[in-house]
């Protein structure tokens, strides 16, 4: 398995960018995750992970919380981008910006039940995507 946090050429430049012009719905939710606020669970922004950009990722859980927009709604390479990420042993968690904008505490008690191991199957309804874990 290749390392996917090797450095890509322009992947930090472009987390960086995306940091600097995050979106309202990223801005509420990384004032709940930064500093270790949710339950002592460290959150980094705009991880670069082999190919991709990862919004929000708790490394050691291992868990990878993305945020999309209206432009996500019919995209097939957010599904790639989700099994890629699986594959290299991240759960993904997925909301909508709108949820964070009016569910946050929702969206935050459904991070912490996935961090706490409360759910742990794939779920369409949650958009909660588990690694694909071998028998290593």
């Amino acid at each position: 398995m290749t390392d996917i946090t090797k450095r890509r050429t322009g992947k930090t430049g472009q987390a960086r960018q995306l940091r600097q012009n995050e979106t309202e719905a990223e801005y509420r939710l990384w004032s709940d995750l930064r500093n270790r606020l949710l339950n002592g669970h460290k959150f980094a922004r705009q991880v670069p992970l082999g190919a991709y950009i990862a919004d929000f990722v708790c490394r050691e859980r291992r868990l990878i919380v993305e945020l999309d927009g209206s432009q996500h709604a019919e995209s097939t390479s957010d599904a790639t981008r989700t099994a890629w990420l699986n594959d290299q042993g991240y759960d993904v968690l997925r909301f909508w910006n709108g949820e964070v904008l009016s569910q946050k505490r929702d969206v935050l008690e459904t991070i912490l039940a996935v961090l706490d191991g409360r759910i742990t199957e794939s779920c369409e309804t949650l958009r909660f995507y588990p690694a694909k874990r071998g028998s290593a």
